[in-house]
């Protein structure tokens, strides 16, 4: 069954449950109402009986008995209206029957009687004439009430009438009941269909939108207002689309950067693989005259490194990405760490024109791995080279709260606020013109940077404007603040 049906048959039978309980409760509360009413009725007839036919002694002050005359009135009139009647003495004698009508009074009946009290008797099947009664058994509701003088009970009436009054009644509104049951039950079922439709309305959407999804179209959003249950999924759903939409652009971002880095590559290898393959055929041909021999062999070699450097660079960016590198961290000097990586940059910065100037207090305490410390470090200040002409390159260290910080700041190109927001990702070059610099870079370096560094617990900041400069912030905390709980951290630790 459709969830639209299984939800009118749910509406449509805890409306009907409900009007059910209802009419029964109503039906019983009139029916108890009548019964009461006519008891009421009864009880009026009675003391009216009473005190029509009544007879006192005056001038003794003592009841005398009853008027027969008045009796057989009221009991004609009575008779009319299908009230029938008769009076009790205290010992149980009838002394008046209209019509014949004999009740039938148990012992408890008379001992209630006795103590003043009111007998109410539902249904009753008396003795009474058959003209009055057609000749069936009369069901009828009765009331028996005592009379008292100065204390003394006097008589008792039991005063009766048929209980078809009340039945044809109470059949009347049974049937303009189920009247409005009839009609309540189609206004029921059309309500139903509303409600469930409006909530599988919605559903639907969300039905028709997940096909959408499923064929491809992670642009559809549904209806998410309102405050229930399905608004809560319509959210869900249009957050579940803006992430899939993300990691679809992502996905294509790192699929273009893939290829734009396997053509890179290509294009890397491929002119030193070509230089030293033409080298080693002109050695294995003796076309390399001997005094240049010495010249094509550096050639060889630094083509090689540049290969090294580039197949290093992807080994390195995948070990951190799968979580396969371990680092020994332990605290150094990092001032004469960066005094060393001085000294080996400053050929490339005086190829450029550079000036590397150097600001570190001394003794500057660092905790990291040795090996990916002088990797970061070098990789930007190699950046920094690079994109620098006739400038200066300031590396500065010194202590702050809960770790130490360095900065590279350089008076170079810069960048812009689009390849600001790329300069992390992977594959990624700011410079399109860098693929032809001697260099060979791969866009892996600074990708591996961020990764250290976050590895180590630090932070990594740039800041840069296009055409004036760009200036990295790096920090690494202290080993009473770092992360140890991770695979890459080494549980020896070295002070």
């Amino acid at each position: 069954m459709k969830l639209m049906y299984r939800l009118m048959l749910s509406f449509f039978a805890v409306i009907m449950i409900l009007m059910a309980i209802v009419s029964i409760s109503f039906i019983n509360v009139t029916n108890n109402t009548l019964y009461h009413n006519t008891w009421q009725q009864l009880k009026s007839y009675s003391d009216s009986l009473i005190q029509d036919s009544i007879r006192y002694n005056m001038a003794t002050q003592s009841f005398e008995g009853f008027a027969t005359e008045s009796l057989n009135s009221n009991a004609n009139l009575l008779t009319r209206q299908n009230v029938h009647f008769a009076i009790y003495d205290t010992t149980h004698r009838k002394i008046f029957a209209s019509n014949g009508f004999t009740p039938n009074m148990s012992k408890d009946d008379w001992k209630k009687l006795k103590k003043g009290e009111t007998v109410y008797t539902k249904l009753i099947t008396p003795k009474i004439n058959a003209r009055v009664s057609n000749g069936t058994s009369p069901r009828m509701t009765e009331v028996s009430r005592p009379y008292f003088y100065k204390g003394k009970m006097i008589a008792v009436v039991s005063i009766a009438t048929f209980v078809s009054t009340i039945e044809q009644n109470m059949h009347q509104i049974k049937t303009n009941l189920i009247m409005a049951l009839l009609t309540a039950s189609l206004v029921t079922l059309a309500v139903s269909y509303f409600l469930a439709r409006s909530i599988t309305k919605r559903i639907d959407r969300l039905r028709l939108a997940t096909h959408q999804i499923a064929r491809g179209n992670y642009n559809v959003e549904v209806d998410d207002d309102g405050r229930d249950e399905v608004a809560d999924l319509g959210r869900s759903f249009n957050q579940m689309t803006a992430s899939l939409r993300e990691s679809q652009q992502e996905i294509r971002r790192q699929e273009e950067r893939r290829r734009q880095f396997m053509a890179d590559a290509a294009h890397e290898m491929r002119t030193p693989l070509t230089t030293i393959n033409g080298i080693l055929e002109g050695l294995q041909y003796d076309a390399i005259p001997e005094e240049d021999k010495k010249h094509s062999i550096q050639l060889m070699q630094n083509d090689t490194r540049r290969l090294i450097r580039l197949v290093n660079d992807n080994l390195d960016y995948e070990k951190i990405r799968t979580n396969q590198i371990a680092m020994e961290r332990k605290v150094f000097d990092a001032s004469a760490v960066l005094e060393n990586l001085k000294e080996q940059l400053s050929k490339k910065a005086k190829e450029k024109k550079d000036t590397l100037r150097l600001d570190v207090e001394k003794d500057l305490r660092v905790y990291a791995d040795y090996d990916r410390f002088v990797q970061i470090m070098f990789n930007i200040i190699q950046n920094a080279i690079q994109f620098t002409d006739q400038g200066i390159i300031d590396i500065r260290g010194y202590r702050v709260e809960k770790g130490s910080q360095f900065e590279v700041q350089d008076n170079g190109i810069g960048m812009t606020p689009e390849q600001l927001d790329n300069i992390w990702e992977r594959y990624y070059k700011a410079d399109r013109s860098r693929m032809s610099t001697k260099y060979g870079e791969s866009g892996l370096g600074l990708a591996i940077v961020h990764q250290l560094v976050l590895l180590h617990g630090g932070k990594i900041n740039v800041k840069s404007q296009h055409g004036k400069g760009t200036t990295f912030t790096i920090f690494f905390p202290d080993r009473d603040y770092a992360p140890h709980n991770n695979q890459q951290t080494n549980n020896k630790d070295k002070k």
